[in-house]
């Protein structure tokens, strides 16, 4: 009877080991040594399996373009790399735990391939950002348009999985407004690029922080640990470290390894408060129209408007609002009388009724915001 294979199980000692450090080795091998459900997040920089059609690339002026043409990105044929990726994508799904999630980027190269084969190991996409880059090289041939945006792929472990998104974090780092797929963010260049005494690049594909950082505000909470795979020069660790969060990095090559310890050590972490962000509302305490009534943030009687004005409600001692449309009575909770007087199948009415001050109308959002603060004292 052949033997039972033990189970690996995530524990603080077991993952304690890795944590804040850099793993020597393939990606695949090394990640086979990391404890199941162990990490709250992937992020990958795979390679793009170029497959170049010359020996090097050149400017009109026929200088050479630094571009990708190192071993890592070169695969004998599709199907080697397909392979490749469905290996390394199950590993990282075994280590992540069960509400854990996955951001894989990529160029037209190699992105739909992964995609596929996201979706075919049983993560759940979430949603493709564009990274539309504000300075993108310039196709120097002349011979196709400008590739100026790549792409990544959000994916939860599965889904079921209550993944982290930080919405409401997002959303105020966008002066108020939702957070969309596309973002507009300049490549690596300047002194944040890392550079050889030589003064060559280091890495040729080393991404910009603002990239990561936006990705670990949005999707991580301090004190979790995140996984990349494809360390290159860094830049996870870079941004995990200065926001309070633990990286785990897997890298092959000696040189990168070096010139990533080196800039993560340089980096000065935020502590405290400075690390706070503004909660998702979901993990906000509930709070129940009626508690504004209570505390008397506004009075039986008063009307609430929405936005353009259209349509008044009255609110009630219970909490309810009171709206007579001709010889049409409506009556009922925030929710379903913002839905009754659009005619609509729901609504929130937190962000649909207003409340009218010297300074003009405001969401009574406004006020369970206030509660809320009372009650983290």
């Amino acid at each position: 009877m052949p033997a039972k294979k033990k189970k690996t199980t995530a524990t603080k000692n077991d993952i304690e080991k890795y944590l804040d450090k850099i793993v020597s080795g393939d990606c695949i091998t090394a990640m086979k040594k990391l404890p199941d459900a162990s990490v709250d997040l992937v992020f990958a920089d795979p390679p793009y399996n170029l497959q170049l059609g010359q020996a090097e690339l050149t400017r009109p002026d026929n200088s050479r373009v630094d571009g990708v043409d190192d071993e890592w990105d070169k695969f004998d044929s599709f199907k080697a790399y397909d392979d490749f990726t469905r290996e390394w994508l199950s590993e990282a799904r075994r280590v992540l735990k069960p509400h854990g999630a996955i951001w894989v980027i990529g160029s037209y190269h190699n992105i739909f391939r992964v995609g596929t084969a996201i979706q075919d190991t049983g993560f759940w996409i979430l949603n493709d950002v564009i990274w539309r880059k504000t300075n993108p090289m310039p196709n120097f041939r002349g011979t196709r348009l400008t590739n100026a945006h790549e792409t990544l792929i959000w994916a939860a472990r599965d889904q079921k999985s209550k993944y982290t998104f930080n919405y409401r974090a997002l959303k105020t780092a966008n002066d108020d407004l939702q957070m969309r797929s596309d973002w507009e963010l300049p490549i690596c260049t300047g002194n944040e690029r890392i550079k050889g005494d030589d003064g060559a690049k280091t890495h040729p594909t080393q991404k910009p922080e603002s990239l990561l950082y936006r990705v670990l505000i949005g999707s991580t909470n301090p004190g979790d640990v995140v996984l990349d795979p494809f360390f290159g020069s860094g830049t996870t660790g870079a941004a995990a470290k200065y926001l309070g969060r633990h990286f785990i990095g897997i890298e092959r090559d000696k040189a990168y390894i070096a010139a990533a310890r080196k800039r993560i050590a340089r980096v000065k972490p935020l502590e405290g408060d400075d690390l706070q962000t503004q909660p998702s509302p979901k993990a906000a305490p509930r709070v129940p129209f009626g508690q504004v009534i209570e505390t008397k943030l506004i009075k039986p009687g008063a009307k609430l408007y929405s936005r353009n004005k259209n349509y008044s409600a009255k609110v009630r001692a219970d909490g309810s609002l009171y709206v007579k449309d001709g010889e049409t009575e409506i009556q009922g909770s925030i929710h379903k009388v913002g839905a009754a007087v659009q005619k609509a199948e729901a609504c929130n009415g937190w962000t649909y009724w207003h409340y009218e001050e010297k300074t003009g109308l405001k969401p009574i959002d406004f006020l369970r915001d206030k509660i809320r603060k009372g009650m983290a004292g």
